[in-house]
């Protein structure tokens, strides 16, 4: 969410990032929150004048009565103005709402470095890390091998749950658990603290941490109560520091958080496919740091370095896609996907997504910093540090063998109490 003011002194500005999203009809939001922005600070100066008028009248009603003067006149004037003030700040009030309302619309202005481009077809590729291998035998659909293996329930998980969901069993459910292990010790030696979260949040965290379209696309309501069940770790995590001002010695904040994470993937592909690969519900270990702004890129470059040393102890190949601005979502300033390669399909798919929103989530949840000459806004990041389901998938397809077995990283054995292969 962007500053108010700032909208105002830079309109065109706005209007020229919103064009570069390719949202042009959010262009109307620019003007009309700064007209509603100016009839609230109207209404707010004739509510501060009446307020100033009922102070000077009671001065003057008390020096009347002091010389025994009528102050009857007076006494009315005084005893309409409080209704006169509850009518402009109930007009404020509805004003004010709907400022916000239009401001959560209004996307956030996208890095410099972002390329230019209308949708995902347009993201653009910076690098690529290892080399693809080349098999010598067709590579099995992971769901078919585990199937075939016993490793994992589709069919009784569908009759359970529905579509987009799986039953893990024997050495496949110690895989999930033992990259979560791995996961979690790599973050804590690069100094990150390790914690476990709420599996649900408030609305108004929700509304904190991402736009409306994403919200509606991912989140699971809970029926009755003000409550969702989170897509992912990051957003309790930011959460915490809801309303807070940090202190600048405080910073910055690094935090890695386990959990299961829900999504309904709304307008996804592949949902009615058996498989690991998108699901409804699957385990994620994340990172945030909340850091001052002049540090944020800095950490970007450095979280997204974790990312990539992850894939390479995996032994997966990797490519960066940078992501262009029309496939941004609203508060994004700038973000890049890590993909593994896939010899099934011979081509890159997702498995992790690194995120600047640089004050954006920080302004809507009130997360500031004590400065030497007043409070600003911190900046917040977040990056997948591994999501399981997606990390299995790149494993069972890069790691398959001719007979069927899939080896077992050499990074991941310790946690597979020395296990080297899944037969």
């Amino acid at each position: 969410m962007l500053d108010i003011k700032f909208i105002k002194d830079n309109p065109e500005r706005i209007k020229e990032n919103i064009k570069k999203r390719f949202q042009e009809q959010k262009i109307p939001l620019v003007d009309k929150v700064i007209k509603n922005y100016d009839s609230w600070l109207e209404l707010k100066k004739e509510a501060e004048e009446l307020r100033h008028k009922r102070n000077v009248i009671s001065e003057k009603i008390n020096l009347l009565k002091k010389h025994s003067k009528d102050a009857s006149s007076e006494l009315k004037q005084v005893k309409e103005i409080p209704e006169k003030i509850k009518k402009l700040e109930e007009k404020q009030d509805r004003l004010d709402q709907e400022i916000k309302k239009d401001l959560m619309l209004i996307p956030n202005i996208i890095h410099p470095s972002v390329p230019i481009g209308r949708d995902d077809s347009q993201n653009v590729e910076i690098k690529k890390i290892g080399k693809p291998k080349k098999f010598s035998y067709e590579i099995k659909n992971h769901a078919e091998l585990v199937e075939k293996l016993g490793l994992a329930d589709f069919d009784s998980a569908a009759e359970i749950s529905g579509k987009g969901f799986y039953i893990l069993k024997g050495k496949l459910a110690m895989l999930d658990m033992a990259l979560i292990n791995f996961a979690r010790d790599y973050m804590l030696k690069q100094g990150f603290e390790y914690i476990h979260v709420p599996y649900m949040i408030k609305k108004r965290v929700v509304e904190g941490v991402m736009s409306f379209k994403e919200m509606e696309n991912m989140m699971y309501k809970i029926e009755g109560e003000d409550l969702y069940l989170i897509g992912t770790s990051e957003h309790p995590m930011i959460g915490m520091f809801i309303n807070k001002t940090l202190k600048k010695d405080e910073l910055p904040i690094k935090i890695t958080g386990f959990s299961p994470c829900f999504r309904k993937e709304i307008g996804s592909h592949g949902i009615d496919e058996k498989g690991l690969f998108r699901v409804h519900q699957f385990h994620k270990q994340e990172m945030i740091v909340i850091c001052e702004p002049k540090d944020s890129y800095k950490w970007y470059d450095k979280m997204l370095k974790f990312t990539v040393d992850i894939f390479k102890q995996l032994e997966i190949p990797t490519r960066i896609l940078e992501i262009c601005s029309g496939d941004l979502a609203d508060l994004k300033a700038k973000s890049c996907d890590v993909e593994a390669w896939s010899p099934r399909q011979n081509k890159y798919f997702e498995v992790g997504s690194l995120t600047n929103m640089e004050e954006a989530q920080a302004r809507r949840l009130g997360i500031k910093i004590q400065g030497d000459n007043g409070k600003y806004y911190a900046h917040t990041l977040n990056n997948t540090v591994l999501a399981t389901s997606r990390a299995m998938v790149a494993i069972l397809e890069n790691h398959q063998q001719k007979d069927g077995t899939i080896k077992i990283p050499k990074a991941l054995q310790k946690y597979m109490g020395g296990l080297k292969e899944i037969k």
